[in-house]
């Protein structure tokens, strides 16, 4: 693959990714497309393009500034290879109301929130840095999983 080829699929797959993210924080609020969209400031047909993945002609930075309007926190990583692009929701949205109220859950979450409290900020880059880290490899071995699954299935 060359490397323009390689940017331009790094590209589409933030853009995917952002739009996919941004979607499901539109449908998550109950509110109707026309609606979500005067929130977030942006024409209908633009949020139904993201609600229905047709972004190819929207820019990140836009898909970026309507992440900012709706509270979404995104970290976007590119990569070596295209594959390992992607944008990821960077926190818990605590205005969110839709986290889990089990105790091990809450118990969970504060414990996050003290030790955010303890580490210093290069502490807590470095720790969200090996968290993304061990993300990508879950995600890779589950896409393997995945496959070798379909593979013993006979499919394709």
């Amino acid at each position: 693959m060359s490397s323009r080829a390689a940017e331009e699929n790094t590209i589409r797959s933030l853009r995917l990714d952002i739009a996919l993210h941004l979607a499901r924080a539109a449908i998550q609020t109950g509110d109707t497309q026309w609606s979500a969209a005067i929130r977030l400031g942006i024409p209908q047909p633009t949020l139904s393009k993201i609600v229905n993945g047709r972004v190819s002609d929207l820019s990140i930075e836009l898909l970026l500034r309507i992440a900012v309007r709706a509270r979404v926190p995104i970290t976007l990583q590119t990569g070596g290879d295209p594959r390992e692009a992607g944008a990821f929701l960077s926190g818990i949205s605590r205005e969110s109301g839709h986290l889990s109220k089990s105790k091990i859950a809450e118990e969970a979450r504060e414990s996050l929130r003290d030790s955010e409290r303890r580490l210093a900020p290069s502490e807590r880059m470095e720790a969200f840095l090996e968290h993304n880290q061990l993300t990508i490899e879950l995600h890779r071995a589950a896409r393997a999983a995945g496959q070798r699954g379909h593979a013993a299935l006979g499919e394709t």
